[in-house]
């Protein structure tokens, strides 16, 4: 893979250490020779992040807690590799000029990193859905601005850009991402009201980390799917909807004007979505397991069971009414997983405590559409602290 200089295609990694950095790593390891990596980031793990930088031979690796630096300066030792910590390092950084940025830093702490990489220009293969939740149309209008291509990396969104290649923007029908249904899909309403965080964190089909894992499993995370689908592709969200798919091999589906269907099919391996956006516009070769789709056998479909999911159907609600209600929506989400993992709330109270931000947010006058990412930022730290005082003052199980 080169880049239209004939050189390597150079590449920055931010959130080199998680699942999705991992598959990463693993896509550049496998392709030494096509690709230059510039800069690796992460949050704490400076050993972690020490070895990946070495095994990139990246020119600088950052953590963005400043109390990890001196284990990573000293892991780091004799490298030649430069050691960094910081947020406003790891910003300086994403401005560096590359030809491919992964933007892969969990939660409200990679929109400032992510956000520098795209106000720089380049390819931006998104992995953070904060992004887009919080502040999708500033996000979206600075990648314009700055000419940045925005390459979708979940595996839902992956699949619905192939599948849209297949017609014009004005002849989609209706985009639909899959779901699993998680841990809880067979669950009765009274056995996912009891569920403690060991049953919420078993995912039938991805690895994934401990926060994605519970909006899995309250479907949350295809809420805010749908939110990033409506930037990504300006579609309205009477044009989207999620259907339950518990293979996990049909990942997204587009419906076409004339009746046609498309289906992106691929194995549940994010190495594939993340190959795609590495190579585009080309394709690259990896090692994943090809799709056999005799031995999967069958593939079945089922609705929604919102009552059961009542997350989803909030999400829903914040992406119709728009503003800052999914930046306040995500904000409150985030702080109720933390809860319900620390055994401070139940798995109920997730989307009753993120009904209640809404509700005081609104009342405040505070669900304004965010101008800049510097506004959906401190939307966010409003309705996070919200979510804290509106949390349950002594825990409602054991640990």
């Amino acid at each position: 893979m080169v880049n239209r200089n004939g050189k390597p295609r150079s590449v920055t990694l931010l959130g080199a250490t998680g699942s999705i950095g991992r598959s990463t790593v693993d896509l550049l390891l496998a392709n030494p020779d096509a690709y230059d990596v510039e800069v690796v980031a992460s949050g704490n793990d400076a050993a972690s992040l020490a070895e990946t930088a070495k095994a990139l031979k990246a020119k600088i690796a950052i953590v963005s807690n400043p109390k990890s630096y001196e284990d990573l300066k000293a892991a780091l030792a004799g490298t030649g590799i430069e050691a960094a910590a910081g947020e406003d390092a790891m910003c300086e950084a994403a401005t560096r000029p590359v030809d491919w940025t992964l933007g892969a830093i969990a939660g409200a702490a990679g929109l400032r990193p992510t956000i520098a990489a795209v106000r720089r220009g380049g390819q931006i293969a998104l992995a953070n859905k904060e992004c887009l939740v919080c502040a999708g149309e500033a996000f979206m209008r600075d990648a314009r601005d700055a000419g940045a291509e925005v390459l979708a990396v979940d595996s839902e969104h992956n699949a619905i850009t192939q599948a849209l290649m297949a017609g014009k923007p004005h002849e989609v029908s209706k985009i639909i991402i899959t779901a699993s249904g998680g841990p809880f899909r067979t669950w009765t309403r009274e056995q996912i009201a009891a569920a403690k965080p060991e049953n919420a964190l078993k995912h039938p089909t991805w690895s994934m980390g401990r926060k994605i894992t519970i909006d899995s499993a309250s479907l949350m995370n295809k809420g805010l799917e749908l939110i990033e689908a409506h930037h990504l592709f300006n579609v309205g969200s009477d044009q989207l909807d999620v259907l339950v798919h518990p293979q996990s091999v049909v990942h997204g589906l587009v419906n076409w004007s004339d009746g046609s269907v498309v289906v992106v099919m691929a194995p549940a391996d994010m190495r594939v979505p993340i190959a795609h956006c590495l190579g585009w516009p080309d394709r690259i070769e990896t090692n994943v397991v090809p799709l056999d789709l005799a031995k999967v056998g069958s593939l079945t479909f089922e609705p929604v069971d919102h009552d059961r999911f009542p997350a989803l159907k909030l999400a829903i609600a914040a992406l119709e009414e728009g503003g800052g209600v999914p930046t306040v929506l995500n904000a409150a989400n985030e702080i109720a997983v933390a809860a319900f993992l620390d055994h401070a709330l139940d798995f109920p109270g997730i989307p009753a405590l993120v009904e209640r931000v809404i509700e005081r947010a609104s009342t405040r006058g505070l669900v304004r559409t965010p101008q800049s990412v510097e506004d959906a930022l401190n939307l966010d730290k409003e309705a996070r602290q919200i979510a804290v005082d509106e949390l349950p003052k002594t825990p409602v199980f054991a640990a």
